[in-house]
């Protein structure tokens, strides 16, 4: 995090802001709408907002935006203050909620009325909509002109619950003209008789976030309101809100083109469909891009943090490749997740030659990138399980693994060569027989001979069954959140597939909730979060080994 260069054009901003003497001291916010858990997209919100303060010294809040209590929960606020603080950020005794400032919103709504800077309006939704003008014809309400007083009294019967929902609504005295349309008279105030999440039945009338969120901001004194694109042309009516009420600071808001992701949706209302229709078992489904299912898929921190900060911070929209993503992590892990051997489809494999009472142990390496990591035991015996698709009884072409007449070396062990295999009644494969050349121990032919296959195994004495969950993307199409696509047309039924039996070697048996390894030749795995236990092992795939991103790159 300390490493991202000081070279975007917030960067910029904010130095030019600091040397001229606008702010003192770099405070930032990050508000997130406590309405579903937070994906990567927002991760490079919050990267952003926290990681801009720390570069120049200042602080970040965390705020919840609950100012539209229909949606809100406090299972979400807890899964997001874990999230934050799950990638290494931190607010301190710096927490607020948007609800806290209800009092002080709306005592500046009737600072606005009395300046004769907003109004009452009694349009129905329909006439609004009806109403709204077009870029040749401008907005209309016949309530734009209604005295002072009686927009004071009208208020206050919002407030005090004597209207219905939907018959009135607060607006901003502007520009009816405007070509931004934000501009043209925006709702402050709507009406909604539904109970919030921590004030109760107390309000019955609700701030836009176009309103509340620059208060809020000047409330907190932040100096930058660090914002994704979409608010760019909102800014306007946040500069017009902090230069009409009485606030105690104005802060600046700079936006940056949001983080898309193909293969991926990133819509909460979405990720909540899949969710409620039970399409994936749960925000933290290690197939959701929310930052808990990444966690479980195995993601780290710090694969996450790097991937914000090769993405970069631009004003130009764009998607970014999974790939990236998946490289992020390949990058880390490979760096320090310990190996590991497992067998995913076993099938037997007993070595002929070798005594049936004898069992030994080869010394291999943890962790070739970091040779501090030493080395274990692997215990070694008479049968093995090797990999199905490790062997084929007639080879096809430039065909590198085990095969009748063939050799390969086992991983850190011996050379073997194939001497047959048995059959069930249906033609399966159930054993291979090989020898073993006994003078080849630790992989290498006493003659010199060239051995081009090397696969691994798992010694069948000491073997530990485990389940292995096989997580792809959830979605076949690279776009499936386009305007004119129906998301759930697109869903990978190959998402996920679960296997049993799987077989891998001893020292796992200790695995812990969360601990990653290199299964060799397979890829990356962790140990699932929730489901894997000693004596019931799950493991999830966390990513291949193969990096299409970094090979692209090239």
């Amino acid at each position: 995090m300390e490493n991202t260069p000081l070279n975007n054009f917030i960067d910029d901003f904010i130095k030019e802001d600091l040397s001229e003497g606008v702010y003192e001291k770099v405070h930032t916010r990050f508000p997130p709408e406590p309405n579903g858990y937070l994906h990567i997209g927002h991760c490079k919100a919050l990267w952003i907002d926290f990681g801009t303060a720390k570069r120049f010294g200042g602080i970040c809040n965390l705020r919840m935006d609950d100012t539209n209590p229909a949606k809100e929960d406090v299972e979400y606020v807890d899964a997001i203050k874990e999230d934050i603080h799950w990638l290494g950020f931190d607010w301190e005794d710096r927490f607020y909620y948007g609800s806290d400032y209800f009092e002080k919103t709306y005592e500046y709504a009737i600072e606005l009325i009395k300046k004769g800077l907003a109004y009452v309006c009694r349009l129905s939704a329909e006439e609004f909509k009806s109403y709204r003008g077009d870029l040749t014809h401008p907005a209309v309400s016949p309530y734009r002109d209604t005295p002072v007083e009686e927009n004071l009294r009208l208020f206050e019967e919002m407030k005090n619950g004597m209207h219905p929902e939907g018959s009135m609504t607060l607006r901003a005295k502007i520009d009816l003209a405007s070509g931004n349309f934000n501009m043209r008279d925006p709702v402050l105030y709507r009406i909604r008789y539904i109970e919030h999440h921590r004030q109760g039945r107390k309000w019955c009338i609700f701030p836009m976030y176009d309103f509340a969120h620059p208060i809020q901001d000047a409330l907190e004194g932040i100096t930058h309101s660090l914002c994704s694109l979409e608010y760019e042309d909102h800014r306007p009516l946040y500069n017009w809100v902090i230069n009409n009420v009485s606030v105690p600071s104005h802060p600046r808001q700079i936006e940056f083109s949001r983080l898309n992701l193909d293969y991926t949706v990133m819509s909460k209302r979405k990720l909540r469909k899949l969710v409620e229709e039970h399409v994936v078992s749960g925000w933290d489904d290690p197939r959701m891009p929310t930052l808990c299912g990444l966690r479980r898929r195995g993601y780290t921190p710090e694969s996450i943090i790097a991937f914000c900060e090769g993405t970069g911070i631009t004003k130009v929209p764009g998607v970014i490749e999974y790939s990236f993503l998946e490289h992020c992590i390949k990058d880390d892990l490979n760096k320090n997740a310990d190996r590991a051997m497992a067998v995913l489809n076993p099938v037997k494999l007993v070595l002929d030659n070798y005594d049936e009472g004898r069992s030994e142990t080869f010394s291999v390496e943890n962790n070739p990138e970091k040779p501090e990591r030493g080395t274990r035991e692997v215990s070694f015996s008479r049968e093995l399980y090797i990999e199905r698709d490790d062997f084929m009884e007639v080879p096809i072409p430039k065909y590198n693994r085990l095969y009748v007449g063939g050799e390969v070396r086992l991983k850190g062990a011996y050379i073997i060569k194939c001497t047959g295999c048995e059959k069930d009644e249906n033609g399966n494969i159930t054993v291979i027989h090989a020898t073993c050349d006994m003078e080849s121990r630790g992989g290498n032919a006493p003659d010199g001979r060239k051995i081009k296959g090397t696969i691994h195994w798992v010694d069948c004495k000491t073997a530990v069954d485990a389940e292995v969950r096989i997580y792809d993307k959830l979605f076949t199409d690279p776009t499936p959140d386009a305007a004119d696509k129906d998301f759930m047309d697109y869903l990978n039924p190959d998402s996920l597939k679960v296997l049993s039996g799987c077989k891998v070697e001893n020292m796992l048996k200790d695995a812990k909730k969360g601990d990653k390894y290199q299964f060799m030749r397979l890829g990356y795995f962790c140990a699932d979060s929730k489901d894997s236990e000693k004596g019931h092992l799950v493991f999830n795939r966390t990513v291949t080994l193969t990096d299409g991103w970094a090979k692209k790159a090239k």
